[in-house]
């Protein structure tokens, strides 16, 4: 009997397919989470072929399989990545009703033609699949931390149909933008966090003398941390091009032009002689775009308008020349004429808001982000916080309001899991909330949100009022992180500066501990063993 059959058979019993939630082996038992818990007959489960005990707890239902079906059931455990991801192709509709597919650090983001022909239940059913969630035109599959190695196979089944461009999602107008934004700053998520943790290790050397900021060590590991960052505008105009539809090379080419040495010599000089920079008459503003965000956004978006109006006049003979002769030519100018300086001035504009908001009340938005990161992260909305993160950095160089909320209520998240840990008596609960607990208060949440804090209410209450202390602590201390990273508590050296003092990155580890402490001691206090039936 393999896995399948074996919860084919629980479905009856367990009062049919829609009574059935998250299905998870763990610890030699299978976890079923259940709708209604009424309808479920203990007896005849025990009864059924291959269990040896089952228990109902207040939501969960525990089936404990005999010896003779688990060494059958562990032949199809997540480690196969390929099966994993031939399932799920399988039961989203078919690589013919995914238009675009992408990972996070957790999730598998599709997105769908028709979501209707996606099989929920059974994908929820599935072994290594932590949940699904449904938002801002996504259907996201919620893997962990194997979810990269899911999509290195998905990717390889899908071919090129998940370059092609995702569909605008159905719905209201921000809907779409955090749609876009997600599917634009997901794919450069790794390399800024290496360069994060680069430029952390950096400024743990310098601030224990281990390396001096003159030496040639210091110069190379520095350069290494900022080639993200200086080269961000081409990275972005790669992910840009993929997800709006249009070559990502000569996106990536337009990027090149933004922080080209002669383009930036020639800023330069026209700033100290006075004489501005024309192309055809036309003034080019005297911008520095290296590390932005905004002014490659908005070329690649115009790419995508003009280089199918290209393709379709270029006649068929010639199109390989002239189509992309046209796309860049138009492109290029106007983005160093129009929409770089627009977006350009949009940064600032936005870095000098969150300035104004961080001097009249720096506690505000990091206690909100504190408070309400979960809900966010929940329907993957929590990238669209990315960006503002980013330029932020980018353009007066540290963040004040975004990361510390994060650090605050990924910490806190995990503190309330970790104090259930110690508390329950259940000891596939106790597995699952140290497991998940370690894992976000490194910074990734994902697999405690929906594995824990969304089934158990005094942890959800936990996590917010921890993240919320501790951002309104870190905002109030106006706490910066400079190089970014996954907010837990492995990034904290991102908090230290290279020429700023120490006081910054105590006011992160002090912020972080009380995220922590209020967080455990709520969720150790409020939480109860559900009885059992």
């Amino acid at each position: 009997m393999d896995r399948k059959q074996f919860l084919e058979q629980l479905a009856a019993p367990a009062g049919g397919k829609e009574n059935i939630g998250l299905c998870d082996f763990r610890s030699g038992c299978l976890s079923v989470t259940v709708k209604d818990r009424s309808v479920i007959d203990l007896n005849a489960i025990r009864g059924l072929p291959g269990v040896a005990d089952a228990e109902l707890l207040r939501s969960r239902l525990r089936i404990t399989p005999d010896q003779t079906i688990m060494e059958e059931l562990q032949m199809a455990k997540k480690e196969d990545y390929g099966a994993l991801a031939k399932q799920i192709l399988s039961l989203v509709g078919g690589a013919e009703n995914v238009s675009n597919a992408t990972h996070c650090a957790t999730r598998l983001r599709f997105n769908l033609k028709d979501e209707s022909k996606a099989d929920t239940d059974a994908i929820k059913g599935l072994a290594g699949v932590v949940g699904v969630a449904q938002a801002n035109g996504q259907y996201q599959v919620i893997i962990g931390a194997e979810v990269t190695q899911v999509y290195e196979k998905l990717s390889g089944m899908l071919g090129t149909s998940s370059a092609a461009a995702a569909p605008a999602p159905k719905g209201k107008w921000y809907d779409r933008v955090i749609d876009t934004l997600t599917g634009i700053f997901t794919p450069i998520l790794p390399p800024l966090t290496a360069a994060g943790m680069i430029k952390a290790v950096l400024a743990i050397l310098v601030a224990f003398k281990l390396v001096s900021n003159t030496s040639s060590t210091y110069q190379v590991i520095n350069f290494m941390g900022d080639a993200t960052f200086y080269f961000l505008p081409i990275l972005l105009a790669n992910s840009a091009a993929k997800k709006l539809g249009c070559n990502p090379y000569l996106a990536m080419m337009l990027g090149g032009i933004l922080i080209h040495p002669s383009f930036v010599n020639l800023v330069a000089a026209s700033k100290e002689s006075g004489e501005a920079i024309t192309i055809f008459m036309l003034p080019i503003y005297n911008a520095s775009y290296s590390s932005s965000v905004i002014p490659i956004i908005l070329g690649v978006l115009l790419m995508s308008k003009v280089e199918p109006w290209a393709t379709r006049i270029s006649p068929k003979a010639i199109r390989f020349f002239t189509a992309p002769l046209l796309t860049m030519f138009i492109c290029g100018i106007a983005t160093l004429c129009v929409l770089g300086p627009v977006g350009y001035v949009v940064s600032n504009a936005l870095a000098a808001v969150i300035n104004g908001l961080s001097t009249l009340a720096p506690w505000l938005v990091p206690t909100i982000v504190g408070v309400f990161l979960p809900f966010l992260v929940m329907t993957g909305t929590h990238h669209a916080l990315t960006p503002i993160g980013i330029n932020n950095r980018m353009t007066i160089g540290f963040d004040t309001i975004i990361y510390p909320g994060q650090l605050a209520s990924n910490v806190a998240q995990g503190a309330a899991a970790l104090a259930v840990s110690i508390k329950t008596k259940d000891p596939e609960l106790k597995q699952l909330t140290s497991a998940t607990g370690i894992t976000a208060v490194c910074g990734i949440t994902e697999p405690v949100l929906f594995g824990v804090t969304m089934k158990i209410r005094t942890n959800m209450i936990a996590a917010m009022a921890g993240g919320g202390v501790g951002g309104f602590f870190m905002g109030l201390m106006n706490t910066k992180n400079y190089s970014g990273g996954s907010p837990g508590l492995l990034t904290l050296p991102s908090y230290i500066g290279l020429d700023t003092p120490m006081a910054n990155f105590y006011y992160a580890c002090a912020g972080a501990a009380i995220a922590f402490v209020v967080a455990f001691i709520v969720s150790f206090v409020l939480f109860r063993d559900e009885k059992k039936n």
